[in-house]
């Protein structure tokens, strides 16, 4: 007997039917600087607007880019089948570096490899990439989706994505600007985010939780729903602070708070000569954090490493603009607050 694609785990037919359902979850993010491209093998992007009520104008622009994926919460969406919003967790583990530059994102593309196609599960998944790139203001411009048997088990995938943006060279922010004195500021994050996830499932496990159980310290959510909240997108926040500031670069330095903690992702953008001092009593800890370290009996010096612990973005900002950035980002719909100090050493 013949041997065949389909016999060997690839069904083309059923592939062909999965990329059918993709081009209107792209189109919905397209702005005017999407070129047509429908059928080719690339996205294409024009870097400005034509049109002068939207034009940039960019004098010396640099292209930022920066590339992602979604870790073992990835484990826990097949698990519990909750497929619908790990892609707004990719856009967001991409989007948030570039604006740590002072970059507008401004197109992502994204890779899905599957042990088998399952075009309702793809489905989910981009259109999670999709309302993710609504957020970011981005254009999800293209991607591969890779059907690999024995590579993957049936019921596995995993994402990867890869997002790029622009800043003029004049506004780009790589915290030299950072002096004693300025004001580190907080932006709440939604919880968990994607970090930390081994040792989060590790506890849940361990402790012989369903991840369909409410524990009283969650407020009565199931865990399913705490854990697999999706992380929170900062361009809208971002861009208010900037469209604001449009002279003046009052944001000195950002950091988003990813593996590594608040203390780890804040001294990365720290020039020689300062130190942040912080005030962990300043924001309260969403309460997840603290019931899975009760749970797992996990100690504050670690969980101050693996977890965000509720900020999930950092400015750093001149002292004299530090109450009214706060507000601007306070009107985007997300918590921002005074957390720190930068002193000298």
């Amino acid at each position: 007997m013949a041997a065949t694609y389909k016999d060997a785990g690839v069904d083309l037919d059923i592939y062909a039917q999965s990329m059918g359902r993709l081009p209107a979850l792209m189109h919905r993010t397209f702005s005017p600087r999407v070129l047509p491209s429908d059928g080719g093998f690339a996205g294409l992007f024009r870097l400005d607007f034509d049109s002068p009520l939207f034009r940039r104008g960019y004098r010396d622009p640099v292209l930022v880019s920066g590339t992602d994926g979604v870790g073992t919460k990835l484990k826990i969406a097949q698990l519990t089948g909750r497929h619908d919003t790990v892609g707004i967790d990719l856009v967001a583990m991409c989007v948030n570096d570039l604006l740590c530059t002072g970059a507008e994102p401004l197109f992502f593309l994204d890779y899905v490899a599957m042990g088998k196609d399952l075009p309702d599960r793809l489905e989910a998944i981009v259109r999670g990439i999709s309302d993710g790139c609504v957020a970011a203001d981005s254009a999800l411009l293209g991607g591969e989706t890779a059907i690999m048997p024995d590579m993957y088990g049936a019921e596995d995938y995993d994402l990867a994505g890869f997002a790029v943006g622009v800043v003029d060279r004049s506004k780009l922010i790589d915290g030299k600007a950072i002096t004693a004195g300025d004001a580190v500021l907080g932006i709440h994050s939604s919880g968990l985010h994607s970090n930390g996830f081994s040792l989060v499932r590790k506890i849940i496990s361990d402790a012989g939780h369903s991840y369909d159980d409410a524990p009283a310290e969650l407020g009565g959510e199931k865990i399913v729903d705490v854990v697999m909240r999706p992380t929170q997108i900062y361009v809208q926040a971002l861009r208010a602070v900037q469209s604001h500031y449009q002279v003046k670069q009052v944001l000195h330095g950002i950091a988003h708070i990813t593996g590594g903690g608040l203390q780890e992702n804040l001294g990365r953008i720290l020039p020689p000569g300062v130190k942040p001092v912080i005030d962990e009593g300043a924001w309260t800890r969403p309460p997840v954090f603290d019931w899975l370290q009760r749970l797992g009996e996990v100690a504050d010096d670690e969980m101050a490493r693996v977890f965000n612990l509720g900020i999930g973005m950092v400015l750093v900002v001149n002292e004299y603009y530090a109450s009214t950035v706060c507000k601007l980002v306070r009107e985007t719909g997300v918590e921002c607050q005074r957390i720190g100090t930068i002193e000298g050493k």
